[in-house]
């Protein structure tokens, strides 16, 4: 029989801000979106006051006085790297581990009843994730992918669970998914836990009760496969190998309104750059280059203008500076004066491999002389947080970056930042 943990980290943005702030150990946090928004991440103190996700930050500023919030811009540099300790740690309990997101993993643990009992192997995953990160995590462990999310959800709600729970055993099953709403198992979405509950399918284990045949028939093969996963046959292998990207987006609303050209370009710049990057780091080239600038469709009593533009090219490239030539010469095509841009971005897609595409039988291999070494070198001083190495046309000291005002220190990734212990 197979055997799936899910291992999640709580409130994992705000514990990272927590982590290095002792000061903040039962204080409220919330985590802000990009350009201070709206709260994306609490901590567990802020969920007790009931604030929900994705409230506006300016609706919150009684409660901020009142309760003591303190608030942190999203510091995607930190979260980035203390994900990384973790599935790393993981990676070594389990023979195999598919990182799910950002915050939660799936461990393969099948075989490893033979060796140990699993509860009590999943409260060692837990203590060593936290003596070695600080990060706290629940543990949910069952025959299938669903049911482990389902068991981790219970890990984290009922606090007599020590945060571990092992759902392997049928009957434990069964009485959990009477306790769990439809909406609430995972692969159900609103709507059609909505159409559930009009044909009287309020709970997981109703789900779990129901026909495979006519599920599948009304919903789809995939609502189909969670019904058998409920019942305990496992549908969803883990996903070891990360799915390449099909498209890379680097898009960014601006902490001001932009109307200078030379601003906007710089930003355009920037975010080529970036795309770029990513771009090697997924060992691809990309033939399809788009550009889009926008102003903000909400702003009362001023004029909207939004645009886009898309570039085949000849040959597939990952050479930032052909990239650069490119969206420079599709963003003046774009440009129009006489408006408040909020936003801006640059698309790739049509990716290839190296080696594996036709090129263009008129024209010669544009790849400039030494790119892929230049490119490495460039990458390499950039990922070892020694220097930073930049192309001019993103500006010495760009204005349109965006507003962050609370943000913490990149306490593990920059020599600068290292906490100082008095």
């Amino acid at each position: 029989m197979s055997v799936f943990a899910l291992v999640d980290c709580n409130n994992f943005y705000a514990s990272c801000e927590k982590l290095f702030r002792p000061d903040l150990a039962h204080a409220p946090v919330v985590v802000l979106s990009n350009n201070d928004g709206c709260v994306v991440a609490r901590s567990r103190e802020v969920k007790a006051l009931g604030i929900k996700m994705g409230v506006p930050v300016f609706q919150l500023k009684d409660e901020i006085v009142k309760h003591g919030i303190v608030c942190f811009s999203s510091n995607y540099a930190l979260y980035a790297d203390m994900s990384s300790r973790v599935m790393n740690i993981l990676e070594e309990e389990a023979p195999r581990l598919e990182v799910y997101s950002i915050d939660e993993a799936f461990m393969d643990l099948t075989g490893v009843d033979h060796v140990t009992d699993l509860l009590t192997f999943g409260k060692q995953v837990k203590a060593k994730v936290d003596k070695w990160t600080g990060i706290t995590v629940g543990v949910g462990i069952a025959p299938t992918k669903t049911l482990a999310k389902l068991a981790n959800h219970a890990a984290k709600k009922y606090p007599a669970t020590g945060s571990v729970v092992d759902l392997m055993d049928p009957n434990r099953q069964r009485r959990l998914l009477a306790l769990v709403e439809v909406g609430d198992v995972w692969g159900v979405g609103r709507r059609i836990s909505e159409k559930l509950r009009s044909r009287g399918i309020n709970t997981a284990l109703d789900l779990a009760n129901a026909n495979p045949k006519a599920i599948r028939s009304e919903f789809s093969v995939v609502l189909e496969r969670t019904v058998q996963e409920l019942n305990g046959v496992s549908c969803l292998d883990l996903g070891c190998v990360r799915p390449t990207k099909q498209q890379i987006i680097c898009s960014r609303s601006f902490g001001h309104r932009i109307t200078e050209k030379q601003e906007l370009r710089e930003a355009i710049a920037k975010y080529t750059t970036r795309a770029a990057e990513k771009l090697r780091g997924e060992k691809r080239l990309c033939r399809v280059v788009n550009v889009f600038i926008r102003t903000s469709p909400h702003a009362k009593d001023e004029p909207h203008y939004a645009n886009s533009l898309s570039v085949e090219l000849p040959n597939p490239t990952d050479d930032t500076r052909d990239l650069l030539e490119v969206t420079e010469v599709l963003f003046r095509r774009i440009w129009r004066a006489g408006f408040r841009y909020m936003k801006a971005g640059v698309m790739l897609a049509d990716f290839y491999e190296h080696g594996t595409y036709q090129q263009d039988l008129f024209r010669a291999d544009g790849m400039k002389a030494n790119s892929k070494v230049l490119m490495s070198v460039v990458d390499q001083i950039n990922h070892s947080g020694l220097g930073n190495v930049f192309f001019a046309s993103q500006g010495v000291s760009p204005q349109w970056s965006m507003k962050r005002e609370h943000l913490s220190p990149a306490y593990t990734t920059r020599w600068e930042d290292l906490p100082v212990v008095k």
